[in-house]
């Protein structure tokens, strides 16, 4: 038996595992990603021959992986968001990137130094890898495809969508300061003035401008080109993926933040023109393509959980990561929203439901591949415990909590009405 067989009959298995069970676990308890991480432990315990999946090992394999799964999944989620972007409306999501976030990475940051006793630039990268929130496993609190409401979403999904869509982008100037610290030292003087001019003011000024042109262009050629050239015409779903791809090569080539940049185009191809069905073709080729890449992906995290890569944790380190996902976050998110559109209740949920994932495995990988970080090894054991506590947890909780939210009647929209009204979507007609 070739490894190379059993890993194409694996992938065979998983991409139609992939079509069949998001149907078959809908409004259940239960999520596609604790089904395929299940199934990724299950397959690299048995003797198949295939290698153990080691990031440790292939740091570069890892990051290139994951940034793949990444950008696709930002893509997906900015054409997705039926809210048009304003200060008011987006009112949440400011909230959660600007108080949130820093908090979290702050305490996070810290326990791991005085707590779990990693050394500051291993205590910083952790807390900026566990910053962002993830596009990829967090389909099930999510907003659904586009529509032609612009308040079609209820603020649970929207604030948990669009947070994770920006953070992901915003999440790597903390990242930098952890490679810096590592590089030079802990001393200000040898990184500040450059990190905030470059790492901070350039970088994400690069994606931002870079996302907006590459979409304003994209968004010309789709819907205002002449006739033979209106790519919106022909409802090809794999452009999508040359969205994604341009924006992020084009501004990681002039050395711009691309996760930030494909989220931004992905809006304003939307703006574009707001109710063109083209949008619920390219999303919905994007969410096939992200949801093969999720397979892949957590097939493989549940390889390396098994070929020992939570094998590092001690208890404090653990400690940590479990304070994260029961207190920190929901804790954060609870002072970030207070004053934001929505109920109490709702409030709860966007705070409680901050998924770690894809996403964070990206930003260990790159920084890891970039210097040699002390206790490497040990950050790596707490983002996978991390992950796989808040896969299995919010997986088991999200579908009845929000079925409780529903039934309740704990759902506001954009404009702070009930949304329960059924939303068409982008081109149908009533």
């Amino acid at each position: 038996m070739e490894p190379v067989d059993v890993a194409f009959a694996l992938l065979g298995v998983g991409a139609l595992l992939a079509g069949v069970l998001p149907r078959v676990l809908e409004r259940r308890p239960l999520s596609m990603p604790i089904a395929f991480l299940g199934l990724g432990m299950l397959v690299f315990v048995l003797p198949t021959g295939l290698p153990t999946p080691d990031p440790l090992r292939w740091p570069e394999l890892t990051t290139h992986l994951t940034e793949v799964g990444v950008i696709v999944a930002l893509m997906g989620a900015g054409l997705k968001i039926d809210r048009p972007l304003s200060w008011a409306r987006w009112s949440s999501t400011w909230r959660l990137l600007a108080i949130a976030m820093p908090l979290c990475i702050a305490a996070v940051a810290l326990l791991g130094w005085w707590w779990a006793g990693l050394v500051p630039a291993a205590a910083l990268l952790l807390g900026a890898a566990l910053a962002p929130t993830d596009p990829v496993l967090a389909s099930d609190v999510q907003v659904g495809e586009p529509t032609d409401v612009e308040d079609s979403e209820d603020e649970v999904r929207f604030a948990l969508t669009s947070e994770a869509g920006l953070n992901d982008g915003l999440a790597f100037p903390f990242v930098y300061a952890a490679i810096a610290i590592a590089t030079t030292g802990l001393a200000p003087s040898g990184w500040l003035a450059e990190w905030l001019a470059v790492d901070v003011v350039y970088k994400l000024g690069a994606g931002v401008g870079g996302g907006l042109l590459v979409g304003w262009l994209l968004g010309k050629l789709f819907f205002r080109a002449p006739s033979e050239l209106r790519l919106a015409r022909h409802s090809e779903g794999f452009l999508a993926l040359a969205a994604t791809f341009l924006a992020y090569g084009l501004v990681e080539v002039i050395g711009g933040y691309g996760f930030l940049a494909v989220f931004v185009a992905a809006r304003a191809i939307r703006a574009a023109e707001r109710t063109h069905e083209f949008h619920s073709v390219l999303h919905d080729f994007a969410e096939q393509v992200e949801r093969l890449l999720t397979v892949l992906l957590l097939l493989l995290f549940g390889g390396a959980v098994i070929g020992g890569l939570l094998a590092p944790l001690t208890w404090p380190a653990a400690l940590v990561g479990l304070a994260l996902v029961l207190v920190i976050r929901p804790l954060a998110g609870w002072l970030s929203l207070r004053g934001a559109p929505g109920k109490p209740a709702e409030h709860l949920v966007i705070s409680l439901f901050g998924i770690r994932g894809v996403g964070s495995f990206y930003y260990l990988a790159y920084a890891t591949s970039k210097t040699d970080f002390p206790q490497a090894d040990l950050v790596w054991a707490m983002v996978g415990l991390v992950v796989v506590v808040s896969v299995v947890a919010h997986g088991i909780a999200a579908t009845p909590v929000m079925q409780l939210l529903d039934r309740e009647g704990e759902r506001t929209s954009g404009k702070d009405a009930p949304a329960g009204s059924a939303a068409a979507p982008v081109g149908a007609t009533g």
